[in-house]
C-alpha cells in the first residue's frame, strides 16, 4: 500500500494548535471524524493512548508516529500533522515534535499497518523529506511531497 493512499489531503493538518501530545491527538482525530462522518473519536484516542503507554512514539529528530488498532474503523487511515512551534510529546530523544504521522487500522489489517510503519521509517531516514514537509504551506503541498518521494522510491526500485 502506498503512503499516498493512506495519508490523503483531507487528513493532513498543517499548523496544529495543540502544544501537548493529548491535545494534538484530540485535534487530529477530531478532523478525521469530521471528514469521515464517523463517531469513533473515543475508540481511536483509546487505541493511540494504549500504544503510547508502552513506549513513546516520538521517535527522534522532531518526528512522532503514533499508531493504534481499533475495530471501530474498517480500513487503514493516516493523518499528518505539522507543528511549527513544536509539541511537548515525551519523545525518546527529549526534543519537541514538529511532524506527526498518525496511523489507525483495524486489528485485521495488522500486516498493512506494519508495512506502512516500515515505509514511513524508510522515508524519514531522508532528512530532506522532513525538511520539505515542515516547510509545506498546506495539506495539498504535504500530499504532493509524499507522492513525489514515493515516485522516487518506486523508480529506485
Amino acid at each position: 500500500m502506498l503512503l499516498s493512499e493512506v495519508f490523503l489531503p483531507e487528513f493532513i493538518k498543517c499548523d496544529l494548535n495543540g502544544r501537548v501530545k493529548d491535545d494534538v491527538f484530540e485535534e487530529m482525530v477530531d478532523q478525521f471524524c469530521r471528514v469521515t462522518h464517523k463517531d469513533v473519536k473515543n475508540d481511536i484516542i483509546t487505541a493511540l493512548k494504549e500504544r503510547e503507554a508502552r513506549m513513546s512514539t516520538g521517535v527522534q529528530n522532531g518526528i512522532a508516529i503514533p499508531h493504534g488498532k481499533t475495530a471501530a474503523i474498517d480500513g487503514v487511515f493516516g493523518m499528518v500533522g505539522v507543528s511549527r512551534e513544536g509539541i511537548d510529546y515525551n519523545a525518546l530523544d527529549g526534543k519537541p515534535v514538529h511532524l506527526i504521522f498518525m496511523i489507525i487500522a483495524p486489528p485485521v489489517e495488522a500486516g498493512t499497518h506494519l508495512n506502512i510503519l516500515q515505509r514511513m521509517a524508510n522515508f524519514l531516514r531522508q532528512p530532506e523529506f522532513y525538511t520539505d514537509l515542515i516547510n509545506a504551506k498546506d495539506g495539498d503541498s504535504v500530499y504532493a511531497i509524499i507522492k513525489q518521494y514515493e515516485k522516487k522510491d518506486v523508480q529506485r526500485g
